[in-house]
């Protein structure tokens, strides 16, 4: 594995749907006291202003607070009661976006990672956005901590450009379902959701 470098706020697009292809190969890096684990983000899905199947639709709460913080911090929630997923701010204080972080390519620490989602299947490691917060150990402490400053959950730079990026509809929502939001990187095993939508 490459050196990885930590990304720069003027290397990242303002935007939401900027960010969310922006995003495409670059890695979110874990460190813990166990060590380091890291995947390529290969799948992105954007969650725009007055978006009806946004968090923040309907405005600011105690569970979606972080939310609305500045560009490129940690919002993490959990779903289902049992999963959490990360997400990426992506517009101004206060305006309330996201880029969800759907799936990654594991690209370090991936004993940590087998060990903690109890699979050796590098494909089955990050191929969800629960899957991906349970193999880096992703947690609620972590909503709201700055992705590029923060020393236990960061950005870093991509070691290549991604291939070709594809765009779909987002999966698993009803409400906007149909709006084309949702990035991948083309060819890519680690992507999760039907592959009708991810060719």
């Amino acid at each position: 594995m490459a050196r990885l470098r930590r990304l720069r706020a003027r290397e990242l697009p303002a935007g939401t749907i900027d960010l969310a292809r922006a995003l495409i190969g670059c890695v979110l890096v874990r460190e813990c006291p166990q060590g380091r684990s890291a995947g390529r983000i290969v799948e992105t899905e954007a969650y725009l202003i007055g978006d009806p199947a946004s968090h923040a639709f309907r405005g600011k709460s105690r569970r979606n607070a972080s939310m609305f913080l500045a560009p490129h911090r940690a919002y993490v929630y959990k779903i289902y009661g049992t999963s959490f997923c990360v997400n990426v701010t992506s517009e101004r204080e206060e305006e309330g976006a996201a880029v969800l972080v759907r799936a990654l390519e594991p690209v370090e620490g991936l004993e940590l990672m087998e060990e903690r989602r109890g699979t050796a299947r590098a494909i089955d490691l990050c191929r969800g956005p629960g899957r991906l917060c349970q193999a880096l150990a992703i947690e609620g402490e972590l909503d709201g901590v700055d992705l590029l400053r923060s020393r236990k959950l960061w950005i870093a730079a991509p070691s290549s450009d991604p291939r070709r990026i594809g765009i779909s509809r987002r999966i698993g929502i009803t409400k906007a379902s149909r709006r084309r939001l949702r990035f991948f990187e083309r060819g890519s095993p680690f992507v999760s959701g039907p592959k009708h939508l991810s060719s």
